[in-house]
């Protein structure tokens, strides 16, 4: 399941949130990549105790927190702290996975990668290349989205970022561990979610309504690791 989280920031908000990063302290992002992605990633990355990444990331957790989007489709336990990334002059990073476990920083908690997340913030007008490319069921999916917008997908995908020929790709990426550990079981609880809020803005019958809600939370009854 791939969906677009749109909105998390506006564009005059991402605009600003680029400017104040780009005169921030870059590092190899070589620091956080297993020993096979090391082979593949050009990029750098912003100290994951850099005060900037910790205040803009608390951001991002804080407005996720308040979208209806991600929380159904995420139905987040935990999520790692956001990352900074940029890439610029011909930087990639190709074909790889994430690892399955991430221990957070200076803390004994670690996260399961059910989801990984892309957030785009640098218009994507003021740079060539840097489509994240998911491999999926039905092929490559291609990814380059608008100042602001977020694509979750799972952390099982295979994927990469092409290179970037012109301008700078600068985003935010980090990791949630869901509730409900299989991507096939979001997705179902996901559409559910979605044909609930469509009945009951139709006004739906309250019985039918009353049902469809009671399956809904069942499963997730059923399926959820609390």
């Amino acid at each position: 399941m791939i969906v677009e989280i749109p909105g998390v920031f506006s564009p005059q908000e991402s605009a600003v949130l680029v400017e104040r990063l780009r005169a921030a302290q870059w590092v190899d992002g070589k620091v956080t990549a297993g020993a096979q992605s090391q082979r593949v990633k050009q990029n750098r990355q912003l100290a994951g105790d850099d005060p900037l990444a910790r205040e803009i990331g608390d951001d991002i957790i804080d407005r996720l927190a308040k979208d209806a989007v991600f929380m159904s489709a995420a139905l987040p336990k935990r999520i790692y702290p956001p990352l900074f990334n940029s890439y610029t002059g011909g930087e990639a990073f190709g074909f790889h996975i994430d690892n399955a476990v991430r221990g957070i920083r200076a803390s004994r908690e670690r996260v399961r990668t059910d989801l990984s997340a892309t957030l785009f913030l640098s218009d994507p007008s003021t740079y060539d290349g840097g489509e994240l490319v998911i491999r999926d069921t039905y092929g490559e999916q291609r990814v380059k989205l608008p100042a602001g917008h977020m694509i979750l997908y799972p952390g099982s995908s295979v994927h990469k970022v092409e290179p970037v020929t012109r301008g700078e790709r600068i985003a935010s990426f980090f990791w949630v561990e869901s509730l409900v550990r299989e991507d096939a079981q979001r997705s179902l609880l996901l559409d559910m979610d979605v044909a609930i809020q469509r009945l009951t803005q139709q006004q739906a019958s309250d019985d039918a309504l009353i049902q469809l809600t009671g399956c809904y939370h069942n499963l997730l009854r059923m399926w959820a690791d609390c």
